[in-house]
C-alpha cells in the first residue's frame, strides 16, 4: 500500500524554524516527484515547493522563496521541507504529494498540483 505520512508540524514563534517530513511507505522515492502544499482556513490550496526525481530539480513558491528549502534523503525514502523565518502567513495544514516518473517542468507541476499520491498533512501555526 502506497502511503505518505508527513510530520514536523507544530506551533512556533514568528521567526522561528521547522522541518517537515514527508516519509514514503510502499514505495521507493527515487523516480518520483515531491510536492508540499499547503491550505490555510477559507484559502485555497498552494503549491510551496517542489522537487522532481532524478536531477532534483526545485520549485518555490514566491512566498517562501529564500526562507524554505526542499531536500530529498532517497536512502531515508524521505523529502523534507526546511522552513527558516517563519511568519504567521504560514500557518496551514501542510500536505506532502507524489508522482512518479518523468515530468517536464517541476514548476508546472507545483502550480497544477497534480499529483497521484497525497498524505494526509501536518499542521503548522506560526504565533506568538
Amino acid at each position: 500500500q502506497l502511503q505518505l505520512v508527513e510530520s514536523g508540524g507544530g506551533l512556533v514563534q514568528p521567526g522561528g524554524s521547522l522541518r517537515l517530513s514527508c516519509a514514503a511507505s510502499g514505495f521507493t522515492l527515487d523516480y518520483y516527484a515531491i510536492g508540499w502544499y499547503r491550505q490555510a482556513p477559507g484559502k485555497e490550496r498552494e503549491g510551496v515547493s517542489c522537487i522532481s526525481g532524478g536531477m532534483g530539480n526545485t520549485y518555490y513558491a514566491d512566498s517562501v522563496k529564500g526562507r524554505f528549502t526542499i531536500s530529498r534523503d532517497n536512502a531515508k525514502n524521505t523529502v523534507y521541507l526546511q522552513m527558516n523565518s517563519l511568519e504567521p502567513e504560514d500557518t496551514a495544514v501542510y500536505y506532502c504529494a507524489a508522482i512518479y516518473g518523468r515530468i517536464t517542468s517541476v514548476q508546472a507541476m507545483c502550480v497544477s498540483g497534480s499529483y497521484s499520491y497525497w498524505g494526509q498533512g501536518t499542521q503548522v501555526t506560526v504565533s506568538s
